[in-house]
């Protein structure tokens, strides 16, 4: 296949808290050099990348860092990493709303971006002027505006509206709209960020896929940002991962996502088998809840296998002799849907270790979530209706698709995010 886009040695940097160099000759001096002369800021300096959790002793950093690959004509590639990695910069300089600082896209055919809620929408225009004005923008005549006008209008569900200023739309209205606008309008190459998320169930299905039928059955190209991993898997052949505005990884979707995953466990406070909760930013006490364990089958492990037995230990310091101890905890997915909840009232067991700590076992004989998915884990513990620790987000550990009914192959994707391996099926004659 031909390439679609190819971009070359792109940076980003920008500078914090000021836009100009602090001095009017200087300023004159790098409006000289790359606007009229055609060179490099001479101002430009080294940077430091662009990690936004930790304060760095430069005002300059680098969003993005260079940056290199192609996507092929028809490929629907996904964009993952954790919120400031540079994967909206990446787009934004890809739709020309922002100028890389070194480096340069090369891209073939027209470009329809979905950045943020109300992208290239005027809040003063109705809906059909808007439309009639997006698509005249990437170059469409009227002819053919009009010919998609129905089918963007059907596919947005605004049709009520759509002679009503989008001021007055919903967020959820205008991205339905703006998404219609950039499908339907025949781009060769189809931006999409987060802005799904805006959107409901229903909305989020559409879209995604309208997208596997642009890519699939027209044969263009999509790069689509988002925090959804499952929708990323769906639809994504191959996927991007970026960290502090460098290119980590690229390749094959799993498995981009499970490194992805993976690097995200190791800095979950995970060492030597444990996760140690002393210094959790959600603890309350020096005692009580101190650290936790994961064993599957006997081993610790870090990624559970789908249809393995799975058991959590909890360790807890004690302060005073316990009245009436209460533990619990809770399973959720990283959509934050409940998976699992139990106390000591309703089947953990408590083992004492020594006079001082006391360990709670939660046993899972067999875990029934299927999917690559990080699993969070809140934990609770009382004594005698006193709240001693409610740990929200306490650790999170993840699961990968296994053969569960070890049939040779792997569960389609497609799967709810839970299975039950003692579902038999048989022939009657």
């Amino acid at each position: 296949m031909p390439t679609a886009i190819k971009f070359e040695n792109i940076s980003k940097q920008y500078r914090l808290g000021l836009v100009s160099t602090r001095t009017l000759t200087h300023d004159l001096n790098r409006w000289w050099q790359m606007n009229i002369l055609r060179r490099e800021d001479p101002y430009l300096q080294i940077g430091e990348v662009n990690d936004r959790a930790h304060k760095g002793n430069s005002e300059y950093v680098w969003a993005l860092k260079d940056i290199n690959f192609e996507v092929e004509q028809g490929d629907v590639v996904g964009i993952i990493g954790k919120n400031g990695a540079g994967k909206s910069t990446l787009l934004k300089i890809l739709s020309k709303v922002t100028a890389p600082t070194t480096g340069s896209i090369k891209a073939k055919g027209r470009i329809a971006s979905l950045l943020e809620v109300g992208t290239g929408f005027h809040p003063e225009m109705t809906g059909r002027e808007n439309i009639y004005m997006n698509g005249a923008i990437m170059g469409m005549r009227k002819s053919e505006i009009d010919r998609k006008f129905d089918e963007i209008v059907d596919f947005a569900g605004v049709e009520r509206y759509i002679d009503t200023p989008v001021k007055r739309y919903s967020s959820g209205m205008t991205v339905r709209l703006g998404f219609a606008v950039a499908a339907f309008l025949e781009p060769e190459i189809l931006v999409v960020d987060e802005v799904l998320a805006v959107g409901d169930a229903e909305f989020q299905k559409k879209a995604i896929g309208k997208m596997q039928d642009v890519s699939r059955g027209d044969g263009r190209t999509v790069l689509f940002v988002s925090h959804n991993l499952t929708a990323i898997k769906s639809l994504c052949n191959s996927t991007l991962l970026f960290e502090n505005g460098c290119l980590a990884h690229s390749g094959n979707t799993s498995e981009i996502i499970n490194i992805y995953l993976k690097r995200d466990y190791s800095n979950n406070n995970f060492n030597n088998g444990k996760f140690n909760l002393i210094n959790h930013p959600n603890k309350k006490n020096k005692f009580g809840i101190i650290n936790a364990e994961l064993f599957c089958g006997g081993i610790e492990k870090n990624i559970i296998e789908t249809g393995e037995p799975l058991e959590i230990r909890v360790t807890i310091c004690k302060n005073s002799h316990f009245i009436n101890p209460e533990f619990g905890i809770v399973l959720m997915d990283d959509e934050i849907r409940y998976i699992g909840i139990n106390n000591n009232h309703i089947g953990i067991q408590f083992n004492s270790i020594n006079k001082n700590e006391i360990q709670v076992a939660f046993r899972i004989d067999r875990f029934k979530i299927f999917g690559n998915k990080e699993i969070l884990v809140n934990l609770y513990f009382g004594d005698d209706d006193i709240e001693y620790e409610c740990i929200y987000n306490a650790f999170s550990f993840y699961t990968n698709i296994n053969d569960v009914y070890a049939s040779g192959r792997l569960l389609d994707k497609d799967f709810n995010i839970m299975y039950d391996p003692d579902f038999s099926i048989k022939i009657l004659q």
